[in-house]
């Protein structure tokens, strides 16, 4: 067990001090068979724009898998990492939604508009199992239920090992679940440094650039100066926390600049274009 590597791969490329390359995916077998042959690190099963399709996503999650990949590479790790966009929080906080795509066994799950501390450490806690108050790293106290038997045969462990490994990253340092807090509007952005210092457990942020530039009043205006400014404000909030910062709109035009601006987790776009994934792959030395 103690020698058990990194199974998470965009966890794997973001200790390396890499660059993490991650795509959308619809949760339809045909996209996650050609999505777990491709050089990206992650995909995300997008379930928050499109239908929360739980069948569709337990059945894309097993085509991912290739017996001859897990042996020929004589590891459990997936070539490429299955994590999972949600719906965004509702009266019930998505709690039940994130337990569920845990349980089919994804390594991570990505909350859209958190935009307060309370939705923050919801959010992490919804991902970790409950534990003794006493128990290193108790906060914030984990709220996942136990129903792991699908998440432990997908990763290959034994069930007990399941529990040793699936916490939330970095908080716990061999934990295999990444936690990413979308930030789509201004309260998100003047919530985040408190966000950050109180909520042990934030793997990584994504911005949301679309909805946060409804907000602002130039709607999908990426390259406006406005927009521009406030991704600025979070990549330089997230950095004096040491916490990576995603871009959701990568592709060969701006992947220089991206990478320039100190982005950590990029996502070129569209998914079954990989113009910007190659270009970012060369720029970042992992070609």
């Amino acid at each position: 067990m103690a020698d058990l590597p990194r199974l998470n791969g965009i966890i794997r490329a973001l200790e390396q001090g890499k660059p993490a390359f991650t795509a959308f995916c619809a949760p339809e077998v045909d996209a996650a068979l050609a999505m777990s042959v491709s050089k990206y690190d992650g995909i995300v099963f997008e379930m928050e724009h499109g239908a929360y399709d739980i069948r569709g996503l337990r059945d894309s999650m097993q085509y991912m898998l290739n017996r001859r990949q897990l042996v020929n590479g004589a590891t459990l790790a997936p070539q490429v990492t299955p994590t999972v966009r949600i719906p965004p929080n509702g009266g019930e906080m998505a709690q039940w939604q994130a337990k569920q795509a845990l349980d089919l066994g994804a390594y991570g799950i990505i909350w859209p508009h958190i935009s307060t501390v309370d939705q923050a450490r919801n959010a992490v806690a919804a991902c970790r199992y409950p534990r003794l108050k006493s128990a290193p790293r108790y906060d914030p106290p984990g709220i996942r239920g136990d129903g792991p038997t699908s998440a432990v045969r997908y990763w290959g462990l034994t069930q007990q090992e399941y529990y040793t490994r699936a916490d939330v990253w970095p908080l716990d340092p061999k934990g295999e679940i990444l936690v990413t807090l979308m930030i789509e509007d201004l309260e998100g952005i003047a919530n985040l440094s408190d966000m950050l210092k109180q909520v042990p457990g934030i793997g990584a942020i994504l911005i949301g650039e679309g909805d946060l530039s409804q907000e602002l009043g130039v709607p999908r205006q990426y390259e406006h100066p406005t927009v521009l400014e406030k991704m600025a404000y979070v990549v330089k909030t997230c950095n004096e926390h040491n916490v990576p910062v995603g871009h959701p709109h990568v592709d060969s035009k701006n992947v220089e600049r991206v990478l320039a601006e100190g982005y950590r987790i990029l996502m070129p776009a569209p998914v079954r274009s990989y113009a910007g994934l190659e270009k970012g792959l060369q720029l970042s030395g992992r070609a």
